[in-house]
């Protein structure tokens, strides 16, 4: 009875000291009578400097990037507790449930951090006040990622799709590479995820196996089928009846000097799509002729157009690259156009040029509508479709709203760009915000970023997303691209889709006769992934 009595004093006494070392920590023990003021902002990483949060992100957690041996951080609004947190590492960690009770207290206000540096002569130092925006809008719950290892030639590693809690710092992981699935198969590339408006119970997922099977998870509800042929570039009708995909034969090859050795062309591409009730493919010559490549296909907010990029085939000979081991793929531009449909009657209508290469100069890639139907987006580069590896893509918009009063389609390069590559960008469900990959930290791996866009279409400095260690990034040596803001999670764990994988049940898919581009019967592609890499 004695000893146990003495065991738990010890246990007793452990978590007193425990509290009290959290309570020191917690920054409330600290009192700064005295200090000596920086007329600048402290550097801190990452750069959650004078921009436009969302009211419910996770804690915006960073390193103070000054020399100190202790450091100090008050966080404060209009309105709410201030948020006080001190340690003697740069790294400032802000709790979340004190976080998220004072930015839902402020919303549309503002959030400020002054930051405390005490040197080693114990003297305190105070910078500048860093002042951010809080949005009036929330950003969609979750968001849809890839994370894979950066490579030239083979994957290797793994290629997981990840979703992440946009409101704490859960990550959860949905599909990996390899993962071993049946008879020594493994899944060699999980992408092209694709949600219709934003909803994660209406989902498409493209997967390859080792032995090149192709396969698409269609994501149905409470129900998840695999469909025989790995869909491409794809884009849902907002009423969930359809999704038009690309059909793309991408080549990689190599160059011996430049700042991205890596370039990527489609050899050939066409379009069809998918009618959900019957599980069917059809296309229409509109959309699939023979002297055009046709890519990157998305729906207006009403379901009346379909956006994709258009642009000339400039060789004879679909089997091999062009001649000079594919230099002639620089004067590959792609137009933007559009087509109507009615889903109703099932009926087109004919193609109509909303943008010309000619007239930009540009090549335009990956068009997004924003759901209110007034944003129209794309990415906007040298040459090529494939804008991750063109360090001159941008990200530009046009106001459909004017569109409809001039009839001209003016369009303008965000104020979110930087001068490295932006690329694969989704809207959010209350056209508010936007989730994009770029290159800009390193120029090498693909990060994701949000950026706020406010009723007049003016875009904020993006905020890379927020990790709980400061240091992620700097160690972090995988790729985040495709970024998709969903509404909430994906209904199936990677358990039952591998279960569904592994099963011999698959909805068998041929293309009509009538197909301009490929040959009809069971669809297949180069076995090239959406990154340009060999999947073997």
């Amino acid at each position: 009875m004695k000893k146990r009595t003495i065991i738990l004093g010890f246990i007793l006494f452990g978590l007193l000291l425990a509290g009290a070392l959290l309570y020191g920590l917690s920054g409330r023990r600290v009192q700064i009578d005295k200090y000596s003021v920086i007329d600048r902002p402290p550097r801190i990483y990452p750069d959650y400097c004078s921009t436009v949060i969302p009211p419910n992100i996770a804690p915006l957690n960073f390193m103070v990037q000054e020399k100190g041996s202790y450091y100090f951080v008050r966080i404060y609004s209009e309105k709410g507790e201030p948020i006080e947190v001190s340690s003697r590492s740069p790294k400032i960690s802000i709790p979340i449930g004190p976080w998220h009770k004072l930015l839902n207290a402020n919303k549309a206000g503002r959030l400020k951090f002054d930051v405390f540096v005490r040197t080693d002569n114990q003297a305190w130092t105070r910078f500048d006040t860093i002042t951010n925006e809080i949005a009036n809008e929330d950003i969609d719950g979750f968001l849809i990622y890839r994370r894979m290892h950066p490579t030239h030639v083979l994957i290797r590693g793994h290629v997981g799709i990840y979703q992440r809690n946009l409101g704490n710092f859960d990550e959860k992981l949905v599909l990996d590479t390899p993962d071993r699935i049946n008879h020594g198969h493994i899944i060699r590339c999980a992408n092209c995820h694709t949600f219709c408006k934003n909803r994660p119970d209406k989902a498409l997922m493209g997967v390859r196996t080792e032995g090149q099977n192709q396969y698409t998870l269609l994501i149905d509800g409470n129900s998840v089928s695999k469909v025989g042929v790995k869909f491409g570039y794809t884009s849902w009708h907002p009423s969930g009846k359809m999704a038009v995909y690309s059909i793309i034969d991408p080549r990689p090859f190599f160059r011996a000097v430049a700042s991205e050795v890596r370039d990527l062309f489609d050899l050939d591409s066409t379009m069809v799509y998918f009618l959900v009730d019957s599980k069917t493919v059809k296309t229409l010559p509109e959309i699939s002729r023979k002297d055009r490549l046709e890519t990157w296909p998305v729906w207006s907010a009403d379901g009346r157009f379909l956006y994709f990029c258009s642009a000339p085939m400039l060789w004879t000979n679909k089997t091999k690259l062009p001649p000079d081991g594919g230099y002639d793929s620089v004067r590959v531009k792609y137009d933007l156009v559009r087509i109507s449909y009615d889903i109703e009657r099932d009926q087109w209508g004919k193609v109509e040029t909303v943008l010309s290469a000619q007239d930009t100069g540009r090549s335009i890639a990956m068009p997004r509508v924003s759901h209110d139907g007034r944003w129209l987006t794309f990415c906007m580069c040298k040459y090529g479709s494939f804008t991750p590896w063109r360090k001159s893509s941008d990200i530009y918009i046009v106001d459909l709203k004017t569109v409809e009063e001039t009839g001209r389609y003016e369009y303008r390069r965000l104020d979110l760009n930087s001068d490295k590559s932006e690329s694969w960008h989704s809207w959010s469900s209350n056209s508010r915000w936007i989730a994009f990959s770029s290159k800009r930290e390193y120029g090498i791996f693909t990060r994701c970023y949000i950026s706020y866009i406010d009723e007049n279409g003016k875009t904020y400095k993006p905020l890379i997303l927020p990790q709980k260690d400061s240091e992620f990034y700097g160690y972090c040596l995988d790729a985040f691209n495709t970024p998709e803001l969903v509404i909430g999670p994906i209904p199936a764990t990677g358990e039952t889709l591998a279960r569904i994988i592994r099963s011999s049940d698959e909805v068998p898919v041929t293309l009509p006769t009538t197909m301009a581009t490929p040959k009809s019967g069971k669809i297949t592609d180069s076995g090239y992934g959406e990154d340009g890499i060999r999947q073997e």
